[in-house]
């Protein structure tokens, strides 16, 4: 009898646990993350700052259709391999709703491929080869940053406006690089037929010979220089170009090279007069971004960069995308994210129904020392809808359009 009870007991007792359980993940939306996080420390350290504050507010403020959101947050390593592998763990062990992230081109392109594939909504958050929207692009992958043509063109505009004829490009030798100068080159020859492109450098990412990349570029002899290096590359291209002398007397035009992550690093050593994509910071007097910067500086001692306001945007469009949707399977996911506005620090934006990239914009200024430190001035902010590609364009950009 005791023996039945202790069965019938154990097996109640399993029975509400199973009960609880499946209670508690009814009360959670799961949306897998996967990025290079071991790999590029300095700018997604910053970033996932910025979902893990957004998902606290959003949380706080009674969740998604009073359902708490959990981010899944994997790190790939670098590797594409893995991240697909991650793709799959997440979506068919964790039972995530979808998958968001990635930094790195290679990766984002990769998990493009699986979302095709498996029929699983993905938000590219950083990637920005053109290929993650356009060539590779496909129904459930969207991409929130600007995208290289967009950056180009907005670098292009101001290039125009120095006069400068002959060009020199150093660009990392993958896709983000390839897609970035002949993005540049096609924005710039619209504005200046004259143009010409004397000398090209394709370092490999993250193993930059500065000091060869550097004498070639000063033997092409150019009026300007279109650099595309990030992170440690760009570090070491600075350096050797001051070193050098590369570039005095050159008007030189760089993309992300205003954004903290990559600015603070070079202290002093900050190239002066550089024409740059990237974001000011506390100088932004905007409300929305005010408060973004406060909650932000609050949470962490410290204050937010690019990194962060991407991070922060991700689950912005998330929470959006799901407080919006009727239903969460894949199909109905996609459908509510075409032409979806969202609302965030920095503006407004759309995700174009045509392409699935966001209108989301950045800052381009120029780049100075300021006590011992690099900082951007002179800076705008270039709405990323002035910087689209025609419908008639995308139907020749997307093979499944």
């Amino acid at each position: 009898m005791k023996f039945t009870q202790t069965v019938a007991a154990v097996a109640l007792a399993t029975a509400a646990g199973i009960a609880s359980m499946a209670a508690n993940a009814a009360d959670v939306i799961k949306v897998g993350e996967i990025n290079s996080y071991s790999r590029l420390p300095a700018f997604l350290d910053p970033y996932r700052k910025g979902w893990e504050l957004a998902v606290e507010e959003v949380n706080a403020n009674g969740g998604i259709k009073g359902k708490q959101l959990e981010i899944i947050a994997r790190d790939d390593g670098g590797k594409p391999g893995d991240a697909v592998k991650i793709a799959e763990e997440l979506v068919n062990r964790d039972e995530v709703t979808m998958i968001a992230g990635t930094f790195l081109s290679n990766i984002g392109l990769a998990v493009t491929d699986f979302a095709k594939q498996n029929k699983t909504f993905f938000l590219a958050a950083e990637p920005l080869s053109d290929a993650i929207v356009w060539s590779s692009g496909n129904r459930y992958t969207f991409r929130l940053r600007p995208s290289t043509t967009m950056q180009a063109a907005m670098l292009a505009k101001e290039a125009e406006k120095t006069g400068a004829k002959k060009w020199a490009t150093v660009a990392p030798n993958y896709a983000y690089g390839k897609d970035a100068v002949a993005a540049f080159k096609s924005e710039l020859l619209k504005l200046v037929p004259d143009a010409e492109f004397i000398e090209e450098q394709w370092p490999t990412v993250f193993k930059i010979d500065a000091g060869s990349t550097v004498r070639a570029l000063e033997a092409s002899k150019p009026e300007a220089i279109f650099n595309v290096t990030f992170g440690g590359d760009l570090a070491k291209f600075v350096r050797e170009g001051n070193l050098r002398g590369l570039f005095e007397g050159r008007t030189v035009v760089s993309l992300l090279s205003g954004e903290p992550e990559y600015l603070e690093p070079l202290k002093d050593e900050a190239p002066e007069g550089w024409i740059v994509t990237g974001y000011p910071q506390g100088a932004i007097d905007d409300p929305a971004h005010q408060k973004f910067f406060a909650a932000y500086e609050a949470k962490w001692n410290e204050a937010p960069k690019l990194g962060s306001i991407v991070g922060y945007n991700v689950i912005a469009s998330i929470a959006t995308l799901l407080e919006k949707a009727p239903a969460y399977d894949a199909e109905t996911l996609v459908d509510t994210m075409e032409n979806l506005s969202v609302s965030s620090p920095s503006g407004d934006f759309i995700y174009r129904k045509q392409d699935h990239q966001s209108t989301m914009g950045t800052w381009v200024g120029k780049t100075t020392v300021v006590d011992g430190k690099g900082e951007m001035v002179d800076w705008f902010y270039a709405d990323g809808n002035d910087f689209q590609p025609t419908d008639d364009e995308v139907l020749k950009l997307r093979p499944d359009q």
